[in-house]
């Protein structure tokens, strides 16, 4: 979400620009209508805080998008963007102990550094980065403030302030059409995954969410045109058994990074028998999360899908984070040792009584 702002005004008094975890679309905002703009990166975090180093925000006429503390800097960061804006030159603020400003105080007690950089909107790096998040490259963004590189293998020099990976946008394929099939769709629109719900000859019309894709192929052909790769997770919920194994036998052996599975436990059996009987590999198999869903002992429609969305993206920060544990982050806190996301777990509640 994106924010039309104009400089040096005061910022909104319920911050929904802060809810964008990306700023690619911010960038690519302000890039396209000709605005130079500034990007402050936090590249300090000591003592802890709400947000870890890397959070972005992006000041532009018009264009705001990003947060670092929930409120204590925000406004603060605001006005030293706007200078910056207007002399170009970079600068990095720091809040917390050693702070110039000793007025504007931390609540979680932390020292924080943010890097501001001013980018015109013909910056050779900004369009290396913007043309990698629309062809869904990885690739790293370093700058000084004055020298920027974006690419794939990119070694940053000393004085880089800022060096940050980019992923393609999470991406979220649902196979189904029903309520449950629906409120994972919405859901994983507004958790920021580019979203398409799949139902084999649908309705013409799509359905009314916001920001969702609809494709009424065969899932074979729909996730062959959407195109599976390492950051695609695929939510198998049509409760039709002929749909839910085609699409599996599409999904599984593809390099999507998640494949779930709605539907009862007492069937699961003989459907993953059907899959190898037609000689999909067990590996692939292996890779199935169902029932889908962390157990969070829900059943309706969104209960549902938070227990979805929350497993795939404990599934993603396990593997950004290098870990090859499927448990969620809840259990690694110390949460009760029956609420994991391992879709091979014999005692998980299941997601749904039908199949």
């Amino acid at each position: 979400m994106v924010n039309e702002v104009l400089p040096q005004e005061p910022l909104p008094d319920w911050p929904m620009f802060g809810v964008a975890e990306d700023v690619r679309p911010a960038l690519r905002q302000a890039r396209d209508a000709g605005h130079a703009m500034v990007l402050a990166t936090l590249v300090a975090v000591d003592g802890g805080g709400p947000r870890p180093e890397g959070t972005q925000m992006v000041f532009a006429p018009g264009v705001l998008a990003g947060y670092f503390s929930g409120g204590c800097v925000e406004g603060d960061v605001a006005g030293h963007a706007w200078a910056c804006l207007a002399d170009a030159a970079p600068r990095t603020l720091v809040y917390g102990d050693g702070s110039p400003w000793p007025d504007i105080r931390l609540l979680c007690g932390a020292r924080i550094e943010i890097f501001l950089e001013r980018i015109p909107a013909d910056d050779a790096a900004l369009a290396d980065l913007l043309a990698a998040e629309a062809e869904r490259r990885a690739v790293t963004y370093a700058s000084d403030g004055v020298t920027r590189a974006c690419r794939g293998a990119l070694s940053p020099w000393p004085e880089a302030s800022v060096v940050r990976a980019y992923e393609p946008r999470p991406r979220l394929v649902i196979v189904g059409g029903d309520p449950t099939a629906l409120a994972i769709a919405e859901l994983g629109v507004k958790s920021g995954f580019e979203t398409t719900l799949v139902r084999p000859k649908g309705p013409q019309t799509p359905p009314p969410i916001p920001g969702l894709a609809y494709r009424r192929e065969d899932p074979a052909e729909a996730l062959t045109a959407i195109g599976m790769d390492a950051w695609t997770s695929v939510a198998v919920a049509t409760h039709d058994l002929e749909t839910d194994r085609a699409a599996l036998k599409a999904a599984l052996p593809s390099p999507a990074a998640y494949v779930g599975l709605l539907g009862a436990r007492r069937r699961l059996a003989g459907r993953l028998d059907e899959l190898k009987l037609e000689g999909m590999a067990g590996s692939a198999i292996a890779r199935l999360h169902a029932p889908i869903g962390l157990d969070i002992g829900g059943k309706a429609p969104f209960e549902v899908a938070v227990s979805v969305i929350g497993e795939i993206t404990a599934m993603r920060y396990a593997r950004v984070s290098g870990s090859t544990s499927t448990t969620s982050p809840a259990l690694s806190a110390g949460a009760p040792a029956s609420r994991t996301s391992s879709a091979s777990d014999a005692a998980k509640t299941l997601t749904s009584e039908e199949s």
